[in-house]
């Protein structure tokens, strides 16, 4: 999932153990679209924008919270499709950069969803 800025709070950044350790997975660093400070492309590679500083708190926390969904992703708790986001048994509906959730359209990387409550527990361990 995508780690977006918006007019709201910042919608957490999940961090998947201390980041000072050697990471599960790589950091790839690249422009990102805006408002998209990182991403878990699999469990095995995460991606920040180059625009984060690499020695700040907020490079941190988005490693750790995307950090956090790749780990998820190679324990198989969360899985994502060009149209769908699956979370533990449930798939839910994917499409224009929104998530159907309990009947409602919300952004991704909104926090009312399930992984991404979880994702933000952790990145404020970072």
């Amino acid at each position: 999932m995508a780690f977006k800025l918006g007019n709201k709070p910042l919608p957490g950044i999940a961090h998947s153990g201390n980041i000072k350790k050697k990471h599960q997975f790589k950091v790839e660093h690249k422009k990102l679209d805006d408002g998209i400070l990182g991403e878990a492309v699999s469990a095995d590679k995460v991606v920040v924008d180059k625009n984060v500083p690499k020695d700040s708190k907020l490079y941190k926390e988005v490693v750790a919270h995307e950090g956090h969904h790749a780990k998820e992703m190679k324990q198989g708790k969360i899985a994502y499709g060009d149209d769908w986001v699956r979370d533990g048994n449930k798939t839910y509906h994917r499409k224009d950069g929104k998530i159907k959730y309990n009947g409602k359209w919300h952004e991704e990387g909104s926090n009312v969803f399930p992984w991404e409550k979880r994702a933000v527990k952790a990145e404020k361990k970072a």
